[in-house]
């Protein structure tokens, strides 16, 4: 349990929670914003670039930035538990700058390559999450994370919005300057405004193997993995589906996905609030993984039968980010509160590794199935993966109440 310095006792969120868990969620947003600006763009823009007429080296530009993060997780994390969260936080952020500045600058597309992946190897994701851990007590840890969730899914919706209208006013030269600029906006974030965690109790050193032989541990890393797999490949499909079937173009998909992601936003806090008050968030968890299996059932179905009204993929829509940001929210709560108290930076490492690798893996398989066999056999993939991770998560251990640790401390 974190050792929070004042109004211990108190049944809210302090100031000082709140304070840590919106500033940090603010510099965890900017590092998706990193990666989710330039899906809508970058693909027509390299074009105009000298190597950007080969698709796979395209590809690579979008997405060694996730798999430079998946490597830096780890030592990233572990860092943050010997050193302590800020400077490493620090640390990355002034590598994410120094990568957006030098894709901004870039004149082909290898030096695009180079700066992205400077940007994703500054992961500190691990250690935003493991400083929110410590900086909150054990029953509003979910509400915090949760900030962090919709923080997410804001920033993917805002990302859709704005990349068009970014694009067109300052080139993708100036989208990567101005990822740089927030970038060290952060750093002033991180230093003034980020409050300072209270000590950490002394605790025994745990080795790293036993991290990864944590059963509870690792069928959570599965999770994240098998989520962000599915998002990312689920969004391979789904913009060309919102042309095809809603006859919606490209630059109007906002008008979908900004709706979706708001209200789904709103209905998933009362299920959180709720588990976490009874007692029932395994309940809660093992809900909305199953109902991410009926989405991804329910679009392969609609994938397959083009015939169906496009109201049907506008609320499949719905109710994958209803369920994707209970899980956001749930995930990281529940490794924070699982791992040994002396190697949260660890355990989170590990977990954001987990959770870039299906970023990249989610993108490669989608393409990759979109292309070979047919874009309903991404869901069919999709679901097969949730299903296991339903049946792997079924055995996980329950979590008491919201406010029961605190009462038997």
């Amino acid at each position: 349990m974190s050792s929070i310095p004042s109004d211990d006792l108190n049944p809210r969120m302090t100031r000082t929670e709140i304070r840590a868990s919106l500033s940090l969620a603010s510099i965890f947003a900017l590092r998706m914003l990193g990666m989710f600006l330039i899906l809508p763009v970058f693909a027509v823009h390299a074009r105009s670039m000298p190597g950007g007429d080969n698709a796979f080296w395209v590809g690579v530009a979008m997405g060694v930035y996730g798999l430079t993060q998946a490597f830096g997780q780890i030592p990233f994390g572990a860092a943050s538990d010997k050193y302590g969260r800020k400077r490493v936080i620090i640390i990355g952020l002034v590598l994410f700058a120094f990568g957006s500045f030098i894709a901004a600058a870039a004149t082909d597309l290898t030096w695009v390559i180079v700066g992205r992946a400077l940007q994703g190897a500054g992961a500190i994701s691990a250690a935003v999450t493991a400083f929110i851990a410590d900086s909150t007590r054990d029953e509003h840890r979910t509400k915090a994370m949760a900030m962090v969730g919709g923080s997410i899914g804001l920033t993917f919706a805002v990302s859709l919005i704005a990349a068009p209208v970014m694009y067109r006013l300052i080139g993708m030269s100036g989208i990567f300057a101005l990822t740089g600029i927030l970038s060290a906006l952060a750093i002033l974030v991180v230093v003034y405004i980020v409050p300072v965690a209270p000590p950490k109790p002394l605790a025994r050193q745990v080795p790293f193997i036993d991290v990864l032989r944590n059963g509870e541990l690792m069928r959570l890393n599965y999770g994240v993995f098998a989520l962000h797999l599915t998002q990312l490949a689920i969004f391979v499909v789904v913009p060309s589906a919102l042309v095809q079937y809603v006859d919606l173009p490209l630059a109007a998909h906002w008008k979908v996905y900004l709706p979706v992601v708001l209200v789904s936003f709103a209905l998933m806090l009362p299920p959180i609030f709720i588990g976490e008050k009874r007692g029932k968030m395994k309940q809660v968890f093992l809900g909305a993984i199953a109902l991410m299996v009926a989405v991804q059932a329910g679009l392969w179905i609609f994938m397959s039968r083009p015939t169906m009204h496009w109201s049907v993929l506008v609320l499949l829509l719905f109710a994958f980010f209803v369920s994707f940001n209970i899980l956001e929210a749930c995930l990281p709560s529940l490794v924070s509160r699982i791992a040994p108290p002396a190697a949260k930076g660890a355990a989170l490492g590990v977990y954001n590794t987990l959770q870039a690798l299906g970023l990249f893996c989610g993108g490669l398989l989608g393409g990759w199935l979109q292309q070979h066999i047919g874009a309903s056999s991404v869901f069919a993939v999709g679901a097969g993966l949730t299903i296991a991770w339903l049946i792997i998560a079924t055995s996980m251990k329950n979590l008491p109440r919201r406010g029961a640790v605190a009462a038997n401390a």
